[in-house]
């Protein structure tokens, strides 16, 4: 891995002001909204209250958001040309990978620090064990995302791709139980859509599992979901990565 790429492109990626904001600032501000200033936030739920259910939910959607963007707009470069530039310099392909991962993930790690941090500020309260294994989860899970950015990237092969693949985030959101809590049909079939899995696991060291509707998830429940998910998303990923060399 090239430390100086790998420098170089989080300076890029930290000076677009409105691509941080709604990666970064964004999921902060949803948590002030629906978490950090309702009048529920001390209640009890889990091992902890209702403003750390919220912390995490919306951390863990600022991550997913993060993982993604990058990851379509490191698809686009490749896709556009950028391959070919850096197929006549030292950098290996594994090394570019290598890093474009590593700044997905530092990007990623910052909308989760700073809910955290305001939620430490604002109330949110749980077991110690809920705290960091929350955060881990969220960040963690998120590169399952990395790779749906790298999909939709070398799929669409255009600059419009990775503002599709990041909008494509809020509507899974909404299905995925994460904006409005969700019962009945809609709440089953949300079982089977691409963020439920990922965030239901985030949020298992707070709830155990349990949802508002007083059901429960079987903590096998989000962990196939995650898995089918990344398996889907890996091999369709590399499909549409041999299509295009291929077509080069």
């Amino acid at each position: 891995m090239n430390a100086t790429f790998v420098l170089l492109d989080l300076r890029r990626i930290t000076r677009n002001w409105s691509a941080m904001f709604f990666t970064a600032v964004l999921p902060t501000f949803f948590y002030v909204i629906f978490g950090a200033t309702v009048d529920a936030k001390g209640a009890d739920i889990g091992n902890g209250n209702v403003a750390m259910y919220v912390m995490i939910t919306m951390a863990a959607y600022g991550a997913v958001l993060a993982a993604t963007s990058v990851s379509a707009n490191a698809a686009v470069e490749r896709v556009q040309g950028w391959g070919r530039q850096l197929g006549l310099t030292p950098l290996a392909d594994s090394a570019y990978i290598a890093g474009k991962a590593l700044v997905a993930m530092t990007v990623a790690a910052v909308p989760v620090a700073l809910t955290y941090a305001l939620g430490v500020a604002t109330g949110a309260r749980g077991s110690a064990s809920a705290w960091a294994l929350s955060a881990l989860l969220a960040l963690v899970g998120s590169s399952v995302f990395a790779v749906y950015g790298l999909l939709v990237g070398t799929a669409f092969q255009s600059e419009a791709s990775a503002g599709a693949a990041s909008g494509s985030i809020v509507v899974f959101a909404f299905l995925g139980n994460l904006f409005v809590p969700l019962s009945g049909g809609l709440l089953a079939f949300a079982k089977f859509t691409p963020l439920y899995g990922y965030a239901a696991l985030a949020r298992y060291p707070l709830t155990e599992g349990w949802l508002t509707d007083g059901s429960r998830d079987p903590l096998w429940l989000p962990i196939t979901n995650v898995v089918v998910w990344t398996l889907v998303f890996g091999a369709l990923a590399t499909y549409f990565v041999r299509r295009g060399r291929e077509r080069q």
